[in-house]
C-alpha cells in the first residue's frame, strides 16, 4: 500500500470512528488498531517523501521559530542593497540562551509565496544571513539555521547581483565561524541554496524532509533529458533522511508522525527542543579551536565512505 492509498483508507476509518457511540470503546480501539496497522504496513517511496515535503500545509520555518524560541526579533537587510523576505533572520532566546536564527522562509498563501519567491533566496538574502552570522560570532551567540528551499532563486536579476558569489561566501564563512552552528532541514533542501545554510556542526533532518543536489525534476532533465521522470530520479538520488543518515551526510533524524509534521506539530517541536538543548550543551562547552577543527573535518570527509563503496 502506498502513501496516498493509506491516507485515503485511514480517512475512511476515521469517519467511521467518529460515527460510533463514544461509550463503545472496544469498537473505537478496533478502528485505532486498524489505523496503526495501515501505518506500519505502508511502504514510503522517495517520491512520497518529496510530495510530503512540498505539501502546502507542511509547517514553515516561522511555525518552528514561534514554538522553539522566545522574544524573537526579526532583523532586516544586507546593509548593501535590499531585504530578502525569503530569508527570515533575527535574534531569539532558547531557554534563556541568546541565539541567532537564520531561516529560509516559505509563505502559507499564494500571495505570500510570490512575495517570498517560494522560499528561494536571492543574493541579498544570503548576504543578510552572512551579516548576522558574523554578528553572532562577534557576540558568541550560537547560530540555528532552518533549511526549506527548492534552491536559490534562479532569476536573471539574481545572477546579475552575484548569486553564486553570495552562496560561496556563505560556504567559506560558515566553515570557519568561531561559534556553534546547528542546522535543521525542515522540508525541501535543494542545491547550493540549501547548502549555504547547512555548513554546520550538527545537521538534523525531519523524517519526511528531502535534501539533495537539486530537485528531482532538474536531475531527470539533466540525466535523461526528461523532467517527467522525476519519480524515477528520486530512487537514484538517495535524498531521504534515512539515505542521508546512512551516508553520514546528516547527524540525526527528527521523528515525525505518519503523514508529516502537520498532523502533530507540537510533538515534532518537543523532539527538536530536546535535541537542540542537548547539542547546544555539548557544543558550547567545546573549545573554539576544537569546534572549528571538528567542523572542518566533518565536511572534509563528507560522503567519503559512500564514494569508496561506489568505486
Amino acid at each position: 500500500m502506498n502513501l496516498k492509498e493509506a491516507q485515503q483508507k485511514i480517512n475512511e476509518i476515521k469517519i467511521q470512528q467518529m460515527q460510533i457511540d463514544e461509550k463503545d470503546l472496544d469498537m473505537w480501539n478496533d478502528y485505532q488498531r486498524q489505523i496503526e496497522t495501515i501505518q506500519k504496513e505502508t511502504i514510503m517511496t522517495p517520491w512520497d517523501h518529496v510530495e510530503l515535503a512540498r505539501r502546502p500545509d507542511r509547517p514553515k520555518a516561522q511555525d518552528y521559530i514561534d514554538l522553539l524560541f522566545d522574544e524573537f526579533i526579526e532583523l532586516h537587510g544586507d546593509r548593501k542593497s535590499l531585504d530578502d523576505p525569503a530569508m527570515l533572520c533575527g535574534l531569539g532566546s532558547f531557554h534563556g540562551m541568546p541565539v541567532t536564527i537564520l531561516a529560509q522562509s516559505k509563505g502559507k498563501t499564494v500571495e505570500e509565496n510570490l512575495k517570498q519567491h517560494f522560499g528561494m533566496p536571492q543574493p541579498e538574502g544570503y548576504r543578510k544571513a552572512l551579516r548576522l552570522a558574523k554578528q553572532a560570532e562577534k557576540f558568541n551567540r550560537p547560530i540555528i539555521t532552518f533549511v526549506d528551499t527548492p534552491g536559490a532563486y534562479p532569476g536573471k536579476e539574481a545572477e546579475e547581483k552575484g548569486q553564486a558569489q553570495a552562496i560561496a561566501d556563505c560556504l567559506y564563512t560558515f566553515s570557519s565561524l568561531k561559534t556553534p552552528v546547528i542546522c535543521f532541514v525542515l522540508s525541501e533542501g535543494g542545491s547550493g541554496g540549501a547548502l549555504a545554510l547547512s555548513v554546520a556542526d550538527k545537521i538534523f533532518m525531519l523524517k519526511y524532509a528531502v535534501y539533495s543536489i537539486l530537485s528531482p525534476e532538474g536531475f531527470a532533465s539533466i540525466l535523461w533529458k526528461d523532467g517527467s521522470r522525476a519519480k524515477e530520479a528520486c530512487d537514484v538520488m538517495k535524498l531521504t533522511s534515512k539515505d542521508l543518515l546512512e551516508k553520514k551526510v546528516i547527524d540525526e533524524i527528527v521523528p515525525e508522525p505518519f503523514g508529516g509534521a502537520a498532523s502533530n506539530l507540537q510533538s515534532v517541536v518537543d523532539k527538536m527542543d530536546l535535541m537542540l538543548k542537548e547539542t547546544l550543551n555539548e557544543l558550547t562547552k567545546m573549545k573554539t579551536t576544537t569546534l572549528v577543527e571538528k567542523r572542518y573535518e566533518k565536511f572534509r570527509h563528507l560522503g567519503e565512505g559512500s564514494w569508496k563503496m561506489s568505486r
